[in-house]
């Protein structure tokens, strides 16, 4: 996907989070992060689009750490949020193509990275704020869910601190029913491997629509169909928390 359609998403994204957390308040429990409620979900998604924001609009070339705002509450906490929604939206959009800063996983450009990575925050998030409202969830595009999903495999659980880990090699597929998307996770007592497409046998394949398989990888609903060794599904839900 292209680093405009990801900063559409995220405009896109952000604003249903907003939305979802007022409606359902911000005493009300998160059942998808059971330790939170909605104003933690604000305060810990805004913080995180403010340090983007600044790797961005000040081309960090180094990290810097984030400290949540934990003093806001009630309507001054959901316009703070949006405000900063919206100053991370138009940083993405006034930026340069060629814009270097600081990233931690791969990307084609680290506009890319962060357009992208943006937006698959504030959708998972967009998400537990629904589900905190509770009704149906807005959906979620299958060309960006199988995006996502590749982020996530390729990228998150790519590196060292990925818990995601088997004492014996094993090989799970995940698998889109509804867009481009087949990948194959090498795992093992060392970091996972993934590969796009079927490039070994599986011991257990995860199948569905993009979206569906979008929320059971970030451990926010059950996989929709799994074959195989079920206990490696399970392993992912237990282990694979990023």
């Amino acid at each position: 996907m292209k680093t405009a359609e990801h900063t559409e998403l995220l405009e896109r994204e952000g604003s249903l989070l907003a939305d979802a957390a007022r409606e359902a308040g911000l005493d009300a429990p998160v059942p998808t992060c059971p330790d939170w409620r909605v104003r933690d979900l604000l305060r810990h998604t805004g913080t995180v689009h403010r340090w983007a924001t600044r790797f961005v609009a000040e081309a960090l070339p180094g990290f810097e750490p984030w400290q949540e705002r934990l003093d806001l509450d009630g309507d001054a906490l959901l316009d703070w949020f949006r405000e900063g929604h919206a100053r991370l939206v138009a940083a993405l959009r006034e930026a340069p193509a060629d814009l270097e800063c600081w990233t931690f996983l791969p990307a084609p450009s680290p506009l890319a990275f962060w357009a992208r990575r943006q937006a698959n925050e504030t959708a998972v998030h967009r998400i537990d704020a629904e589900s905190a409202r509770g009704g149906a969830l807005s959906a979620l595009d299958a060309r960006f869910a199988a995006d996502g999903i590749d982020e996530l495999l390729r990228g998150f659980h790519g590196r060292a601190k990925s818990r995601m880990r088997t004492a014996e090699p094993r090989v799970l597929r995940v698998r889109t029913t509804d867009a481009e998307g087949t990948w194959t996770v090498r795992l093992s007592a060392d970091v996972a491997v993934t590969e796009q497409g079927e490039t070994a046998p599986a011991d257990c394949e995860v199948s569905g629509a993009a979206a569906d398989l979008y929320l059971a990888l970030w451990n926010r609903r059950s996989f929709p169909e799994v074959s195989g060794d079920a206990d490696l599904a399970a392993l992912w839900s237990e282990k694979s928390g990023v």
